[in-house]
């Protein structure tokens, strides 16, 4: 995926993903959303900590992210944690789908925001799970990131 420049911030973040996860290729999907939906998108409640994307008949679904009812809706407001169809191009859903059945990876949203023409969009990464030695030697590397960068302030 080539880097593109955004300018507003991120709706929503999976922090703890990068931690748990070694993320490798990342990719941007689109996600078919409701009118309310996008009302509660806006307002930033929004929660994708616990969600992950799947692959079904060679569509791509988000699972489990919980968007809040708009708190201005009425009965046809939608429901929160409702399976949400991502859109990408079918070249990247064959990729990611071969790599999770080969490779035994996994589809981890990364990042929800609205693009600059405020179309929804979903960063997710084909990730594979870290064991508990993994997350220490990260942990240990940061710190010592940090440490160093301590050092140079003060000798540099």
């Amino acid at each position: 995926m080539t880097k593109q420049e955004f300018t507003g911030r991120p709706v929503a973040e999976n922090r703890k993903a990068r931690y748990n996860y070694a993320v490798g290729e990342t990719f941007e999907a689109g996600i078919v959303l409701t009118g309310t939906e996008v009302k509660a998108l806006r307002a930033g409640t929004v929660n994708i900590a616990e969600s992950y994307a799947e692959e079904k008949n060679g569509e791509l679904w988000l699972i489990n992210a919980h968007i809040n009812e708009f708190s201005h809706g009425n009965i046809h407001n939608h429901e929160p944690r409702r399976p949400r169809k991502l859109l990408m191009h079918r070249r990247e859903i064959n990729k990611i789908a071969a790599a999770i059945q080969r490779a035994g990876m996994t589809l981890v949203p990364l990042k929800v925001y609205f693009d600059n023409n405020g179309r929804a969009k979903l960063l997710i990464g084909l990730a594979r799970g870290k064991k508990a030695h993994d997350k220490r030697e990260d942990i240990k590397q940061r710190d010592w990131d940090r440490q160093k960068q301590r050092l140079m302030k003060d000798y540099g």
